[in-house]
């Protein structure tokens, strides 16, 4: 029996991206300590520095405070955030796509406020409101408005004779909802979720800055960066980039799933 070498089997292409992955790592690395070594600032630590200084962070945590407890402490407030806005944008963006009389008032309303930073609201949220909840506020509005407009795409973009064979079948307008519109806006419900959650990461580290009382990330940036402490701060955007990339992989697993099970893919 002669074994044929698939150039398209799942498992090579997996292997050659892993090993994409991996030099262009290497030779980002690489680039980045050439260019601190020929720029020679103490703002722009090398690669190997950073390395050391996030191992040294990793292992004994900073100003006696361990690494995984400020790590968690961003978590919890990012997931806090996440979940209002999933809780608020869904069911939302649903009823929106949904009704056009309800899309046609709320839309100005939606519109104002979107363009609006997140960051924006942070000072307001945390010094008119709450030390402990305006970070994840913050976090709230800059998720909620990438899940909205995302659901009521989706909605938007449902094929009308899928509407219409329901309706054929007798579904009324509750059941055509909830077993036609729902369902099928799912995918680009997990779209808006990948988006919102980067754009959640940035808005955590900065309401972080913000807020005398949230001890996380945002804040081990800010104390290191005002103490010079620059390979440090460089270690600290490191951790930030693997949490964000590990949501938003997680994120698109989920809707590379979901929507192979609802045969969209």
């Amino acid at each position: 029996m002669t074994f044929k070498y698939d150039s398209n089997n799942k498992y090579h292409r997996l292997g050659k991206n892993i090993l994409v992955v991996i030099a262009s790592l290497i030779i980002f690395a690489e680039l980045w300590w050439f260019i601190a070594e020929l720029i020679d600032s103490r703002v722009l630590p090398t690669s190997p520095e950073t390395f050391e200084a996030l191992k040294n962070f990793l292992s004994d945590g900073y100003l006696g405070i361990s690494a995984w407890d400020y790590i968690s402490s961003s978590l919890v407030l990012f997931l806090k955030g996440f979940l209002l806005a999933f809780v608020v944008a869904v069911p939302l963006g649903l009823i929106l796509g949904f009704s056009k009389t309800l899309n046609t008032f709320v839309t100005p309303v939606v519109e104002v406020l979107r363009p609006i930073a997140p960051m924006a609201w942070a000072p307001i949220f945390i010094y008119g409101i709450s030390y402990g909840v305006g970070p994840v506020l913050v976090v709230f509005i800059g998720i909620f408005f990438p899940l909205l407009t995302n659901i009521i795409f989706g909605v938007k973009k449902i094929d009308p004779s899928l509407v219409d064979a329901a309706r054929t079948l007798g579904a009324n307008k509750v059941q055509v909802f909830t077993k036609v519109m729902a369902p099928s806006s799912i995918p680009y419900v997990m779209n808006g979720v990948k988006v919102g959650l980067g754009v959640g990461w940035m808005c955590i580290v900065a309401a972080e800055m913000y807020s005398p009382v949230a001890i996380g990330v945002g804040y081990c940036i800010s104390n290191m960066c005002m103490s010079g402490m620059w390979d440090s701060t460089f270690a600290m955007l490191i951790v930030i980039a693997v949490l964000g990339i590990l949501t938003t992989s997680l994120s698109e697993y989920l809707q590379k799933y979901i929507s192979k099970r609802m045969g969209v893919e």
